[in-house]
């Protein structure tokens, strides 16, 4: 088979980003419009049913499907969060996102050349140096997660001078998480003000800004936040922390792709997105590419604008390839992550 080569985050020059004909530059800070926030809304029930429509069409097969998975890959932030994290394991998870694929797959699918990685790795502050170090020659980035994640309630000093030292030990990209009592209140300047000091603490690295979606009780409230973020100069707008009761979802995703667009065709600057949390099969990354280029175009099937938060997903990936190549599924327990 003959798969097209991929775009990664750390290696051949990206596509150029357009939208509607539109080139569009890098999202940078601009002056909050507290008119473009309040006049905001969501017809919840018309991106509930176009987010139903999405999981119910037939979905790519054979090769375009083994062609869309390489893709999902290689947009994968490979992560993990968890309390019993350790050394060993992130060093192991950094071994799978310099090879993603084992070996026969990669022969089998006859792409050798294309190099595949994933689109960076995820961890908390304390592992970000053993992460770099793993990662050494590869190009694959270290993100950290970091202001006070998972809740994002510690003081705004600590928050930002845990940015300052992630970014310090190697991370070239900050996953940060909003106050989301300032989206309840309505105090937008303070947000948009939370999210600017992040953002200026993050220096050359890119910042991810994590809404809670989960936490933020409706889309509107999604919808809102979204602006906020991208006016304060997030690179990219996300999710979750994957820590909440309910994480990415279609119809949530659908909203803040649509502010993206929409923000995208206001300023004429692009902005990533990140679904994160509850992500775990092949099929529902074939959703979520499906949606970004849909809604937004070829350009967001790139890891420069398109990650997905994930780590179990990656297993279901390469099962779903080997039954490809080989017509047989393999048991989960030959494809492990970390």
């Amino acid at each position: 088979m003959t798969l097209q080569p991929v775009t990664t985050a750390h290696g051949r020059q990206p596509i150029p980003v357009v939208l509607n004909g539109r080139a569009l530059e890098p999202n940078r800070r601009i002056p909050l419009n507290v008119d473009w926030v309040e006049k905001v809304r969501v017809n919840t029930s018309a991106v509930e049913r176009r987010a139903a429509t999405q999981v119910a069409r037939r979905t790519v097969k054979k090769e375009n499907q083994a062609a869309w998975l390489l893709r999902a890959i290689t947009c994968i932030d490979l992560t993990t969060l968890s309390g019993d994290d350790s050394v060993d394991r992130v060093k192991r998870l950094c071994a799978k996102a310099r090879n993603p694929l084992q070996p026969h797959l990669v022969k089998g699918l006859g792409i050798e050349d294309l190099h595949i990685t994933t689109g960076a790795v995820c961890v908390y502050h304390s592992f970000v140096e053993t992460a770099v170090k793993a990662l050494e020659g590869s190009g694959i980035p270290v993100a950290a997660v970091s202001a006070g994640f998972p809740a994002g309630l510690s003081p705004l000093a600590e928050r930002v001078a845990e940015i300052h030292r992630s970014v310090e030990a190697g991370a070239s990209e900050i996953d940060i998480v909003i106050t989301r009592a300032h989206v309840f209140n309505g105090d937008w300047q303070a947000l948009y003000d939370e999210i600017a000091a992040f953002k200026e603490a993050c220096g050359t690295a890119h910042m991810k800004a994590i809404l809670g979606t989960g936490d933020l009780m409706t889309l509107r409230n999604v919808a809102r936040a979204s602006w906020v973020a991208m006016m304060a100069g997030a690179d990219f707008i996300k999710t979750s922390t994957g820590k909440e009761a309910v994480n990415a979802t279609l119809p949530v995703s659908l909203t803040m792709v649509r502010c993206i667009r929409d923000y995208a065709e206001r300023t004429g600057m692009s902005v990533g997105f990140k679904p994160a949390g509850g992500i775990r099969t092949a099929k529902q990354s074939l959703d979520w590419l499906a949606l970004m280029k849909e809604e937004l175009g070829r350009p967001w099937l790139e890891p420069s604008l398109f990650r997905i938060g994930a780590s179990g997903m990656l297993g279901d990936i390469e099962r779903q390839l080997e039954h490809f190549v080989t017509g047989r599924y393999s048991a989960t327990y030959r494809h492990p992550v970390a």
